[in-house]
């Protein structure tokens, strides 16, 4: 019996552990041919190790699937081409790409290291542009592609002490909106992928944060703690926005917590107030004085 996804060749970006070694997974487990990206090492990038990608490789031969490592950074054009030629050259095309892989640094926008925050924003915004950049002529050309990028609540909404974390992920959320419209005509779909608390590196080194922050960091670690979901929620979220029958969706955000899926709306204007003539500073502080402030809900970590 065939496979929904037999045929199909994948690139799974950060797909050494967590989300990325899940979706590899479970895109194999319905017949996907994957390249495994993974350049291994800490969350800051330090200390590269290949060992992660081979490793979901060897699982996933094992299980008969068919699948091949790559240890390349996302966050340089060179490398991001030489993933993308690794599909090509293994299996000889590109149909799905995950842009899953990314870095993360916590602390405060005062404390926080420009160099650090360069490297950190490079690996989500530049990684997903490059990866995709390599894979979308050849996807074009094929007339199809899947291309699903994982966005976070960091860059959607904030989270405390995550700017350069936050700002990938947002300018992500940006580039999913346009690429989304540049690449429909030629049956390429472009989506996202949001998740809520899950289990892995980034979630379980904040919530070690969290416990050394007193009474009130431990209050936040047991809620994400509660909260936590196994990463295969979200990768079969993403493998079935790679599926012929998610054609329909494109551009869109999806949400994933535990037993809930869901669908941001579009951004749009929810309070607004007209003025005649023209503007003067102080009509701009009369009628925005009728507006109410949305509030700042402090929402921890995600994926």
């Amino acid at each position: 019996m065939s496979q929904p996804l037999e045929d199909r060749v994948a690139i799974v970006t950060g797909a050494g552990r967590g989300i990325g070694r899940a979706t590899a997974l479970a895109l194999a487990s319905r017949g996907a041919r994957v390249v495994v990206n993974d350049l291994g090492g800490a969350l800051d990038g330090a200390s590269p190790d290949a060992t992660p990608a081979a490793g979901v490789v060897e699982e996933i031969r094992s299980a008969g699937g068919e699948a091949v490592a790559n240890a390349d950074s996302v966050a340089e054009w060179t490398s991001a081409q030489r993933i993308v030629e690794t599909a090509l050259d293994t299996f000889g095309r590109i149909d799905l790409l995950v842009n899953n892989a990314g870095l993360s640094a916590s602390a405060p926008i005062w404390e926080q290291d420009p160099e650090l925050f360069d490297r950190v924003v490079a690996s989500h915004l530049h990684g997903t542009f490059y990866c995709l950049r390599a894979a979308a002529p050849h996807m074009k050309d094929a007339g199809y592609g899947r291309v699903v990028n994982v966005v976070s609540r960091a860059g959607l909404l904030g989270v405390p002490g995550q700017a350069a974390y936050g700002a990938g992920k947002g300018g992500v959320f940006g580039l999913t909106n346009v690429a989304s419209r540049d690449l429909a005509e030629f049956g390429i779909t472009v989506n996202a992928v949001n998740p809520a608390a899950t289990e892995t590196r980034m979630v379980t080194t904040a919530i070690d944060d969290f416990r050394e922050r007193g009474a009130e960091g431990e209050k936040m670690a047991a809620g994400l703690m509660a909260a936590l979901q196994p990463p295969e929620n979200i990768a079969r979220l993403i493998a079935a926005l790679c599926h012929d029958e998610a054609a329909r969706w494109n551009g869109e955000i999806f949400y994933v917590e535990k037993d809930r899926v869901g669908l941001f709306d579009p951004l749009s204007v929810g309070q607004d107030a007209t003025h005649e003539g023209e503007w003067t500073i102080d009509d701009f502080l009369r009628l925005t004085a009728r507006f109410e402030p949305h509030g700042q809900s402090v929402i921890y970590a995600d994926s």
